[in-house]
């Protein structure tokens, strides 16, 4: 298999093959080496398979270039007998009713009948290709090549749950409402996403999907295997299995009086779930969260490594935040600074400092930057979901947005005590400056003009990612009517739409994205845009790595 290495910063690289079904295989090639945790395979973090490509995500920057050479080889080595593995063991029937608004329309583009439509998505087994733009949606690939359908040219402001649909070679299913373009043809109720089952996606990659047309009356599940609906209710865990087996309320707590315009509960994110159509998520400036753990104590081995273990905090934006404590806390704010108070007397930025029973702390507005990081010893120990206690708000995986009542209960305290009383932090200068280093697709756009001038952040903008109004960046003309399919993301991914205006993703962005994405920001870089307000004026510059 021919297969090509492009950058995509620091963690991570892009495999591109020659299509969908050599990108199928690779990915199912790399999981089991994953799997297996043989050097160097066990350094990656993540693998996200698109239509032409397959991203890897590792642990730490210096195992990039070893899971690079790794995977390089691996493709030239994989037996082109691969490419027709019909999938996995595992198989999944989905019952349909073929009653979608679009399925006359579908007729129409590819000449059959309705019911000729119907025969040809039910004869063919598919196969779940890569995940997509939404936990639990799959892009199914080998079906009947008669049924390659466009997109509708206007899409659907509101897609329901269980819509199925067909888009170019693909079909799907939307586990839940969303917008989207697909034809659609039928419905199904088997339920896709659930996050209380393990796997919480009823469809990963490799998994043979067969269809089947519900309103067939001699149609019953095949002798020694259960329907779809009969897989997902043996799999969900009962009620007293999914939540935690103690009420007993917390010894130390903090108690929310006041979330102000947005609070979060954040930890380093989740990892592994990508193909499936979750992000990693996690706090949004990653120095300035592990710097509020330093403070209060919590040891952070490796500052640019995935710590599951790490304890998480509160994210405040645009401050506000206001909370009452539940025992003797030490916490310590870091991030953007703001003014704070403890019962009326302020205290510190970046220094840790005890919360006493029953005191409350206030937060003002920032004097600058976004995101102010409330870091208590122990840790906020709310119920994990999917690994992770992080809130993803483009996902909806994780905690809900803090309100006023909520008690946030607060872990052990680790064995060490804090080693640091005081972390100088950089005054924010007028013109904010981020380092980037070029992308996978660095030759569609000209990058002079990527860095030329000054930008502005755009109104539009929040922790999926932040739009810099300027002047537009031009495609190269080798590539001035070309369109790109979907391609794995990263934290501080630059993408250039349609319009010319730069993209640049944070914590919560998209796994995948259909945009060029021509630079990626270092990691100081992604941190430094995570505090960036609207109207704030930005640089972009190159560095070497």
């Amino acid at each position: 298999m021919d297969a090509r290495l492009l950058p995509m910063g620091r963690t991570a690289v892009l495999v591109e093959v020659e299509g969908t079904s050599h990108a199928v295989a690779l990915r199912l090639a790399v999981g089991g080496r994953v799997a297996a945790r043989h050097h160097p395979w066990a350094a990656v973090t993540e693998v996200v398979a698109a239509a032409r490509t397959v991203l890897l995500r590792v642990a730490a920057p210096q195992h990039r270039d070893a899971v690079a050479e790794a995977v390089a080889e691996l493709a030239r080595t994989l037996d082109r007998a691969a490419l027709e593995t019909p999938g996995s063991v595992h198989a999944v029937e989905l019952p349909v009713r073929y009653d979608g608004p679009d399925l006359e329309d579908v007729a129409r583009h590819t000449g059959l009948t309705p019911a000729t439509v119907i025969r040809a998505h039910t004869a063919t087994p598919w196969r779940v290709g890569f995940g997509g733009f939404a936990p639990g949606f799959a892009y199914l690939v080998g079906g009947d090549r008669r049924l390659h359908v466009p997109r509708r040219a206007e899409p659907r402001p509101r897609v329901p749950t269980g819509a199925v649909g067909l888009a170019g070679e693909f079909s799907g299913v939307y586990p839940q409402e969303s917008p989207g373009g697909w034809q659609l043809v039928g419905t199904t109720e088997v339920v896709l996403w659930d996050v209380e089952r393990d796997p919480p996606a009823l469809l990963a990659p490799g998994t043979t999907v067969r269809f089947v047309d519900a309103d067939r009356a001699e149609w019953a599940p095949p002798p020694g295997r259960a329907a779809a609906t009969e897989e997902v209710a043996a799999l969900k865990p009962s009620g007293a299995q999914s939540r935690r087996a103690t009420t007993r309320p917390p010894a130390r707590a903090l108690h929310v009086v006041d979330p102000g315009p947005l609070a979060l509960v954040e930890d380093l994110g989740r990892s592994g779930l990508g193909d499936v159509g979750v992000g990693r998520s996690g706090a949004a400036d990653r120095a300035a969260y592990l710097l509020g753990l330093r403070l209060v104590g919590h040891a952070v081995d490796d500052p640019d490594a995935d710590d599951p273990r790490a304890p998480a905090s509160v994210e405040a934006t645009l401050g506000g935040l206001v909370v009452r404590a539940q025992g003797d806390l030490l916490v310590a704010l870091t991030g953007a600074p703001c003014p704070a108070t403890v019962d009326g007397t302020p205290v510190g930025h970046a220094a840790p400092f005890t919360l006493a029973d029953g005191r409350m702390l206030a937060l003002g507005t920032p004097v600058a930057g976004l995101r102010t990081y409330l870091a208590v010893r122990g840790g906020i120990d709310v119920e994990p979901v999917l690994g992770s206690r992080s809130a993803d708000t483009l996902s909806g995986v994780g905690p809900a947005p803090l309100k006023a009542g909520d008690v946030l209960a607060v872990g052990p305290p680790p064995d060490a005590f804090p080693s640091v009383e005081l972390a100088p932090h950089a005054a924010t200068d007028d013109d904010v400056v981020l380092s980037m280093t070029p992308g996978p697709r660095a030759d569609w756009c000209d990058l002079e003009g990527l860095t030329h001038g000054i930008r502005t952040v755009a109104q539009r903008s929040n922790r999926v990612g932040i739009r810099l109004e300027g002047k537009p960046v031009q495609r190269s003309e080798a590539y001035a009517a070309s369109e790109l399919p979907s391609e794995g993301l990263v934290p501080g991914a630059v993408q250039v739409p349609p319009g010319g205006e730069p993209v640049v993703f944070l914590a919560d962005h998209p796994v995948t994205g259909g945009y060029p994405v021509v630079a990626v920001l270092t990691a100081q870089a992604v941190a430094r845009a995570a505090q960036l307000r609207p109207g704030d004026r930005v640089r972009l510059r190159w560095v070497q790595v």
